[in-house]
C-alpha cells in the first residue's frame, strides 16, 4: 500500500515543527512538502536525516508538484481559508487544526469539500484527552443549570477565548437542550468573563502554560470540576495522525475529534 503524503502548512511554527517529526516517525506517511510564510530555505530537511522536502511560502507550487493526500494546517484563520480554497482545486484532503474560524468559514469548508470531494477535518483540539473532557462536560450538562469554564494557555496564544473553550459551551448548552443560568447577583463586570450559552468563560494567557482547561459545574451543596492538562505538545500528535488517516477516506467536512472517535 502505497504512503499517504502529507504537506504541512504552518512548518515552522511550534506545532508545525511537532507535527513534522511526528509524521516523518509514523509508518505508512510520508512528508512531501512544506509551507512557511518566509521559509529559511528551499528544502526543508527531515529530522531524521533521511533527506529534505520542498519548502516554499507558494503553496500552489507545492501542492502541483509534490502532490499531497493531505495538508494539515496549523496556521491563522486569515491563512487558513486562502489554502482551503487553494487546496481543494488541487483535490487535496485536508486536516486543519487553526482555532479562530468562523461559523460560515466552518460553512464553506464543508461546501468546498463536497463541492470537490474531498475530506476535510476541522477540530478545536486534537488531544484525545480534550474531547474526551468536552464528552463527560455534557453528559454532567444534563444534571446542573450552572456552569463555568477557565482556560488557560500560554501568553502568545492569539485568540480568546480559546477554539476549545467555546466549542465545549456550545456543546454542553446543546446536550442540555437550553441555555445554562447565570447568576445574577452583583453588578455586571468585565471581570466575570465572556458569556456562551450562560456559561462564563475565563481566559488566562501566562508563560509557562501550554494549554489547560477545567469545567466547573454548580449545584445545590456541591459542585463538578472536569480538567484536562496538556503538558507539551506532542498530546495532540496522536489525534493528527489519526485525522491524516481518516481524511483520505472520506468526502465532506468531519467537524470534531469526537466523530472520529465514536463518540
Amino acid at each position: 500500500m502505497n504512503p499517504i503524503r502529507v504537506a504541512i502548512n504552518g512548518a515552522s511554527g511550534k506545532m508545525g515543527r511537532e507535527i513534522i517529526n511526528a509524521v516523518c516517525r509514523e509508518p505508512g506517511l510520508e512528508l512531501v512538502g512544506a509551507v512557511e510564510l518566509q521559509p529559511p530555505d528551499e528544502y526543508l530537511s527531515l529530522p531524521d536525516g533521511s533527506g529534505a522536502v520542498p519548502f516554499s511560502a507558494d503553496l500552489e507550487h507545492i501542492l502541483a508538484t509534490c502532490q499531497p493526500d493531505v495538508l494539515v494546517d496549523f496556521t491563522r484563520a486569515q491563512a487558513t481559508m486562502p489554502a482551503v480554497r487553494t487546496a481543494v482545486k488541487h483535490g487535496v484532503n485536508l486536516v486543519i487544526g487553526t482555532t479562530g474560524l468562523s461559523a460560515d468559514d466552518i460553512e464553506e469548508i464543508d461546501r468546498l469539500a463536497r463541492e470537490h470531494q474531498v475530506g476535510a477535518i476541522v477540530a478545536p483540539n486534537f488531544t484525545i484527552g480534550a474531547v474526551l473532557m468536552i464528552h463527560m462536560a455534557k453528559i454532567a450538562a444534563k444534571h446542573f443549570d450552572y456552569a463555568e469554564i477557565t482556560e488557560l494557555h500560554h501568553h502568545q496564544k492569539a485568540d480568546a477565548p480559546s477554539g476549545t473553550a467555546l466549542s465545549t459551551a456550545r456543546a454542553m448548552a446543546a446536550a442540555k437542550g437550553k441555555s445554562f443560568s447565570y447568576p445574577e447577583a452583583g453588578k455586571p463586570s468585565a471581570s466575570r468573563g465572556q458569556q456562551v450559552d450562560g456559561i462564563t468563560i475565563h481566559s488566562v494567557r501566562l508563560p509557562g502554560l501550554v494549554a489547560h482547561q477545567e469545567v466547573l459545574l454548580g449545584g445545590p451543596g456541591q459542585t463538578l470540576s472536569i480538567r484536562h492538562d496538556t503538558i507539551n505538545r506532542e498530546c495532540y500528535m496522536p489525534g493528527i495522525i489519526l485525522a491524516i488517516r481518516e481524511a483520505v477516506k472520506r468526502k465532506g467536512l468531519v467537524h470534531g475529534l469526537d466523530t472520529l472517535l465514536g463518540l
